[in-house]
């Protein structure tokens, strides 16, 4: 019993210190970025069908626009950076926090799957996943046969599971702070100091100390 309780304590406090480091963190931090973080994000499916039924009823996002594409913004000169086919459907799902998750319908077989690490590609996905949720997208996913790993704590207080999205081959991952609650902090959880950053910046080929100062100096000087 007295075991039990130590490691509980223990366990308390380790979770309280590193509770302290982040808000000090967050306090030092000053930066500003000219974004609002991501609007929304588009990736490509050719059955929108099965992409809706895994992506509603299994990761629980919703669907809240669905559309095709104007005339002539594929192939004429409206294109805009669109895919090069006509009228095809563009589809939005709400991810929460305010943004979004997109796909566009390519035609099938007309373009090859794309290999996510590829320069330029995109290697995964992270959804922030609410603790009473984590547990139930497990469950959801079990019972659809998807695979997933074992929660991994990739940084101190924030788990992992990591798992393919079975339609279009996207390798999308589930982050919880389970210890944040319903009030989870992205950036608090991987925010460093100027130190602990540079030990990483200084391995750079071709950095020196004018560069090094403008991509730090947003962050605090804790440790």
């Amino acid at each position: 019993m007295r075991e039990l309780f130590l490691r509980d304590r223990f366990a308390g406090m380790k979770q309280e210190t590193l509770e302290r480091e982040k808000t000090m963190r967050l306090n030092a931090y000053r930066g500003r970025p000219a974004t609002r973080g991501v609007h929304h994000l588009v990736l490509n499916t050719e059955d929108m069908k099965a992409t809706i039924d895994f992506y509603v009823n299994v990761l629980g996002l919703v669907v809240v626009h669905a559309m095709k594409t104007p005339p002539g913004i594929g192939t004429g000169p409206g294109n805009r950076g669109n895919p090069p086919y006509e009228e095809i459907r563009h589809y939005f799902f709400d991810m929460g926090n305010d943004s979004l998750l997109a796909f566009f319908e390519i035609p099938k077989g007309a373009e090859p799957p794309l290999q996510r690490n590829a320069i330029g590609g995109m290697q995964h996905v992270a959804f922030c996943v609410l603790p009473d949720e984590y547990a139930a997208l497990q469950k959801r996913l079990r019972a659809a046969g998807i695979s997933y790993t074992d929660p991994v704590e990739i940084l101190p207080g924030l788990f992992s599971i990591y798992f393919i999205d079975p339609i279009n081959g996207t390798r999308l991952e589930a982050c919880c702070q389970s210890e944040a609650g319903n009030e989870p902090s992205v950036l608090s959880a991987v925010l460093q100091s100027k130190n602990e950053a540079r030990r990483e910046l200084d391995t750079i080929t071709g950095v020196d100390e004018v560069w090094l100062q403008s991509v730090m100096r947003e962050l605090g000087d804790e440790k």
